[in-house]
């Protein structure tokens, strides 16, 4: 699609303007960035290196790694290095390219969460057909529609933006190429480009939420009827991280985008964008895998195979 704009390039303000906490601010997320790269990938080939974990629910696993991985890409090289830049310029086409990746990632992850819920309803309350419910080829489907959505909602969010004229400031009040800081610099009008990221946002959040809702409501349910105490622990173990994700993730993402939009609320914006696009990529392999005894034991099994 071609872009008419006058402006070529963007220059981000990044985290903060205040010099004194470049430094603090680089070494911080320096270390964020080699904990979640080297979190996720390591999960990643925990599970491929095991076959005890290749069941539906590491699949699901090693999926949201993956994402994760590849989201931090996106963003955090940009970002650290805006920390000793005196102008952190990206380009138009650039800008776009982050846009396109952001939007791709954190629409793929909603739906690879709310599939991880279904997993988990089956896992609980449909123990005896879990395995032909929850088949490799429903596996597939679940992923690829997962991904297809993302793909679909990030096509309409970048082309929707290239669409517009930027023809004045070229400055975004923030540390990546995000949707609302770039409509408040066009020149030409937004009502299109806010409808649909409503409508986009609307329906991956109602949509997932109510399909996790359903999914634990059904499982607490399940939970209540349970006479064991080895069943409830199972089923907490079981969902227990998955909770703690689906919280901290969908918490934090709402905080920033489902509200009105406005100058004043850059700094907050920013400070909550942080938590789910740095924090929750490098918790999540950490939550997996201080709560999975399957996860300790591959682990223990893979140092084994290297030290032996």
């Amino acid at each position: 699609m071609k872009n008419d704009s006058s402006v070529i390039e963007f220059i981000l303000v990044g985290l903060t303007e205040q010099h004194k906490l470049q430094l603090p601010l680089f070494l911080l997320f320096l270390v964020n960035y080699v904990v979640t790269i080297m979190g996720n990938l390591s999960l990643i080939n925990l599970i491929c290196l095991n076959s005890h974990l290749h069941t539906p629910m590491y699949f699901f696993l090693f999926n949201l790694s993956f994402i994760d991985f590849c989201y931090s890409f996106v963003f955090t090289t940009k970002m650290l290095m805006s920390f000793f830049s005196e102008r952190n310029i990206i380009s138009f086409s650039g800008c776009m390219t982050q846009l396109f990746f952001f939007c791709f990632f954190v629409n793929s992850e909603c739906y690879v969460l709310t599939a991880m819920a279904s997993d988990c309803y089956v896992a609980i309350c449909k123990p005896l057909i879990y395995m032909v419910t929850i088949s490799p080829k429903v596996c597939f489907l679940l992923m690829s529609g997962s991904y297809m959505m993302g793909f679909a909602g990030a096509m309409v969010h970048t082309g929707y933006m290239i669409r517009l004229i930027f023809c004045d400031s070229n400055i975004i009040k923030h540390y990546m190429c995000d949707i609302f800081p770039l409509l408040q610099l066009s020149c030409s009008s937004t009502y299109a480009n806010e409808q649909v990221a409503s409508i986009i946002a609307g329906t991956v959040v109602i949509v997932s939420s109510l399909i996790i809702f359903a999914s634990y409501t059904l499982i607490l349910f399940n939970i209540f009827h349970m006479t064991s105490s080895k069943g409830w622990s199972k089923a907490f173990i079981t969902c227990g991280s998955h909770i703690i994700t689906v919280s901290l993730f969908y918490g934090f993402g709402i905080l920033t985008h489902v509200k009105p939009y406005s100058a004043e609320s850059v700094d907050q914006d920013k400070f909550f964008s942080v938590f789910y696009t740095n924090v929750v990529p490098m918790l999540n392999p950490l939550i997996y895998s201080l709560r999975n005894k399957d996860v300790k034991l591959a682990l223990k099994k893979t140092l084994n195979r290297i030290i032996n």
